[in-house]
């Protein structure tokens, strides 16, 4: 619908509810925003799990009907936005499969550098893929471990997988949450009464009356059964490189991220931008709805009122068709309507949480302009995005990345702008505990904390080597 980074997935898991799909199908509402492509339930009565999923929203893949036919005390959904393999029925999670250690569903979110490589490996050894997701990596693992038991041999497939995961588990009879030894992707622990639940956002928790315990830390796998939840630390320590736009624009702002509320970090990050790069002007517009909490911030701190001056339109759908050519400049309006009484004649600063490729942004600053500002400022809460996400966001080739191949004069000039201006790096740390030490900033940096083979290209569908450009590795490792 705008130019944005992709969401990545949503992962929701709960043990020991009489109604556990349900209150899953709710949990996965409540993570819609983070995958729109597909959505899946698997359920398990301790005995069978029984799983169902479909392309489209949540409300689309699910009705009564097919909630009625995943009975148990335990659920574990996904919502799905593909960073890695097609979008296609076949690539919808959970995958569940039966193997020697019994049935195991699996939703993840996150990407594994190295699963083109174990793949090939598997291949070799006589492993039939179904999907080109590269989740099924972890399930062939599972599968031909030779640990004795689920848990063992869980940990031990994990053990051989690189890059970003936070996954949710479901074995007949238990529920498992694991997190990276980077802390890329956010994953939360909650209680219901006497069930566990275990999420990528507080804010599902939220939906369903469940109260936060804490997040599964960084390297930690945890084992929810019968017994009560269990704890485990299996691999080696490594550097925190939690995504730091989790708190820049995938999160809901009503959630809490890497123990940080979404909304209180995304309104500092308005202040700093509003100290750092000041304008004379009459109003402030965010950029709805991902702009807003930044431009409350930026009001704050500037002094200058906040009017809602773009409205959205939110019923318009993944079906939206264009009109034909002659009439295709429709297509930003039918989206965002600026409200002429308060832009016209005003000097205006429009507030987005990010520039990608700058085509929409350079639509609005049109339409904000044909509706009557004198002058029109853009403001953005982060960092220029100059590198592709490797770890479970779909974002767009370098050379497509507007601030990765234009200056800043440029940018404004391709925007129709009075003036640009970005959050710096710092700025951007400055917003979330432990800053540079604790965060990924791949994106706006280009140096990556998990190195990758080249040969991933093919696999996860993106592009590592562009234009002769090689991204660059924070450590050593001669798979780069």
């Amino acid at each position: 619908m705008f130019d944005k980074f992709k969401d990545e997935c949503g992962v929701f898991g709960i043990f020991g509810h009489p109604e556990a799909a349900n209150l899953t199908y709710l949990g996965l509402y409540a993570l819609q925003h983070r995958g729109q492509e597909s959505a899946g339930i698997a359920a398990s009565d301790g005995v069978q799990i029984r799983h169902s999923k479909a392309m489209g929203y949540v409300n689309e893949a699910f009705n009564a009907e097919s909630l009625a036919k995943l009975p148990g005390t335990m659920a574990a959904g996904h919502v799905r936005y593909s960073t890695a393999g097609e979008s296609r029925v076949s690539n919808a999670q959970p995958i569940v499969v039966d193997s020697i250690h019994g049935q195991f569903a699996i939703c993840h979110n996150g990407n594994l550098v190295n699963a083109g490589e174990l793949k090939d490996l598997l291949v070799r050894d006589g492993a039939i893929f179904q999907t080109s997701s590269d989740t099924e990596v972890v399930v062939h693992l599972f599968a031909r471990s030779r640990e004795d038991g689920p848990e063992s041999a869980i940990v031990d497939a994990l053990s051989q997988v690189r890059g970003a995961f936070s996954f949710v588990i479901m074995t007949k009879d238990r529920i498992v949450g694991a997190r990276d030894p980077h802390g890329f992707r956010p994953l939360a622990i909650g209680r219901l009464g006497d069930a566990w639940v275990i999420c990528s956002e507080t804010c599902a928790l939220d939906l369903i009356g469940a109260t936060y315990v804490r997040d599964v830390e960084p390297g930690e796998i945890v084992f929810i059964s019968k017994g009560g939840m269990r704890s485990v630390k299996p691999f080696a320590p490594a550097q925190a490189s939690q995504c730091v736009f989790e708190h820049v624009y995938f999160a809901r702002p009503d959630s809490y991220v890497f123990g940080e509320s979404v909304n209180e970090v995304r309104t500092d990050l308005g202040r700093r931008l509003a100290r750092e790069s000041a304008v004379e002007a009459d109003v402030i517009v965010p950029i709805p709805d991902s702009g807003v909490c930044a431009a409350v911030g930026f009001a704050e701190q500037s002094g200058i009122p906040m009017r809602m001056g773009l409205i959205r339109n939110h019923y318009v759908g993944r079906t939206f068709i264009e009109p034909q050519q002659s009439i295709r400049h429709f297509g930003v309006r039918v989206k965002l309507n600026p409200v002429k009484s308060i832009i016209d004649g005003k000097r205006v600063v429009l507030v987005d949480d990010s520039i990608v490729r700058g085509t929409t942004s350079r639509k609005i600053v049109r339409m904000v302009r044909s509706a009557g500002a004198t002058e029109v400022h853009m403001r953005i809460s982060c960092p220029p995005t100059i590198s592709p996400c490797f770890y479970g966001v779909d974002t767009p080739r370098r050379s497509e990345l507007i601030a990765a191949t234009h200056t800043l004069e440029e940018i404004r000039k391709y925007l129709d702008a009075d003036s640009v201006a970005y959050l710096s790096l710092d700025g951007l740390m400055g917003s979330v505990r432990g800053g540079k030490s604790k965060y990924c900033s791949s994106c706006y940096t280009g140096v990556y904390p998990v190195a990758f083979p080249r040969d991933e290209t093919a696999y996860l569908q993106l592009a590592l080597k562009l234009n002769g450009e090689v991204p660059v590795a924070a450590s050593d490792d001669p798979g780069l």
